[in-house]
């Protein structure tokens, strides 16, 4: 069996404990380097982790020879430079999402790995989770019929950070950093899944809008979608809103019933049919990338294929990129 060892560019706080842990989980998988900007982060994250090599130069954790493949997790806005720096040093990759901070770095990062023949991945990890995967076998299954309409409906209320007093906006308000806020931030697993089920979104338009001024970036967007399986769609997003009207909901509606679930909270999936109303709980691993990880090292193995890939994951950015006008 081939020995992957990674190399991670970025340390930040999804690396504690979605993803970072179950790299080690894996028979044949190990976490050897890991490289943040900031020496002191870098070394605490080692050692925390019991990491062997530390870097604060990406460039000298790629070219490591005991690294083979590079998990990159850092903001969306060099998920481009460091990909393609390390799939032309032969280097597999997995890339936080969204794959980058627009369509068109999505774009170059698919000829790089094309043109070099090197994988790339992307964490769209709630496509391989058990409760996800029970909301699609439903589907599939015909309980609710024919698909006619998909609607989501997601509204937080603003965080304690999301303020413009003087410090530094965190990085998921910075729209040169994570490609717009945090729709462009959570947006992209709601959108990926719904084109895991019904198929790549063809059509796709936008009404974001910045209502109440706690930062420069969208705080709350409508949008309305076309798959090309035929099923029209519609969202609304807002992050600023009233702590009453809290809710995280896709609804799937057929001809036959109805399908309910959240995509963050995990709340019982709610099934309505002409036999009435049932709640479905499903639980996940309490490392929630392990399945995709173990199907992306498995793949470098040579012993599965993973579909989790940049092409597929780039109409994801094509899809935000229309919602928020920038292209």
């Amino acid at each position: 069996m081939k020995q992957i060892n990674w190399g991670f560019i970025g340390c930040g706080e999804v690396t504690e404990k979605k993803s970072g842990p179950a790299f080690n989980e894996v028979e044949g998988s190990q976490v050897v380097a890991v490289m943040s900007r900031s020496e002191k982060k870098a070394r605490g994250y080692a050692e925390r982790h019991h990491i062997r090599k530390w870097y604060t130069d990406a460039q000298e954790l790629i070219d490591d020879p005991d690294v083979n493949a590079i998990y990159i997790a850092t903001p969306p806005s060099s998920h481009a430079t460091f990909a393609i720096m390390a799939m032309r040093a032969g280097k597999p990759v997995y890339i936080e999402k969204p794959l980058a901070a627009s369509y068109s770095d999505c774009i170059r990062i698919n000829r790089i790995s094309e043109q070099t023949g090197v994988p790339c991945f992307v964490a769209y990890y709630r496509r391989y989770l058990p409760y996800f995967q029970k909301v699609k076998e439903i589907i599939k299954s015909g309980a609710i019929g024919d698909v006619i309409n998909v609607q989501v409906r997601f509204s937080v209320p603003p965080r304690d950070l999301d303020t413009k007093s003087g410090k530094e906006m965190p990085w998921r308000l910075q729209p040169d950093i994570a490609g717009g806020g945090y729709f462009y931030d959570l947006a992209p697993h709601q959108i990926d899944l719904l084109q895991d089920l019904f198929g790549v979104i063809t059509r796709a338009h936008g009404y974001p809008a910045n209502r109440a001024h706690l930062y420069d970036a969208e705080d709350t967007v409508s949008a309305c979608f076309f798959f090309e399986s035929g099923i029209p769609a519609s969202g609304s997003w807002c992050f600023v809103g009233h702590e009453s009207a809290k809710e995280d909901c896709i609804e799937v509606i057929g001809d036959k019933g109805s399908l309910s679930f959240s995509v963050f909270t995990y709340q019982p999936i709610e099934l309505i049919t002409s036999e009435g109303r049932s709640s479905i709980t499903v639980a996940n691993p309490p490392y929630v990338q392990l399945p995709i990880i173990r199907n992306v090292i498995e793949h470098l193995q040579g012993i599965n294929t993973c579909t989790c890939t940049s092409v597929s994951a780039t109409p994801v950015n094509w899809v935000l990129d229309r919602v928020l006008w920038k292209n």
